[in-house]
């Protein structure tokens, strides 16, 4: 099973490299411009990619109530794809040092609302790594509507092939 999850951890952070870095090629008003979405900029989903990537370590580690980013980052959009790429390194680093029998092995924990569930732990990582490819296409999709062509693949078929020829 950890042999499945490490390589979804290195896709979730070099992809989140990928796109990160090809919102920062823009003009820096393109960062926060409006454009459809779960959230109204760019800036706005990679900030969410970000708290729930926080708030998902934070739990697995066992603090309550979490610290979303969110509540006192004032940062701009290239400190916030930095932390965001620290986050998502914290994350294998995590994984590569977890003993695999802890992965199917039961984790409680709260949600935001205060809500207590208990689940396998690796099905909390499959739906951390799920909710980031959601995002990411939702950032493609924003990208598109701003007129921005070029966009890198964010696809994990794409990424274990190029990974595999270097």
């Amino acid at each position: 099973m950890k042999q499945l999850l490490q390589p979804y951890a290195d896709y979730h952070l070099a992809v989140n490299q990928l796109i990160g870095n090809r919102i920062l090629e823009l003009p820096a008003e393109q960062w926060t411009t409006p454009v459809p979405g779960s959230f109204p900029s760019l800036h706005k989903t990679l900030q969410h990619m970000w708290d729930a990537d926080t708030l998902w370590y934070q739990r697995v580690h066992g603090q309550y109530p979490p610290d979303p980013p969110s509540g006192w980052f004032t940062g701009d959009t290239p400190e916030l794809v930095r932390q965001l790429l620290e986050q998502d390194q914290a994350w294998i680093t995590w994984l590569d040092d977890l003993p695999s029998e802890q992965l199917p092995a039961s984790f409680s924990y709260y949600n935001l609302k205060g809500e207590q569930f208990s689940q396998p732990l690796f099905e909390v990582l499959l739906h951390l790594f799920n909710h980031g490819t959601y995002h990411r296409g939702q950032l493609v999709t924003m990208l598109r509507s701003l007129g921005v062509n070029n966009i890198p693949s964010t696809d994990f078929v794409h990424w274990a092939r190029v990974r595999r020829i270097h």
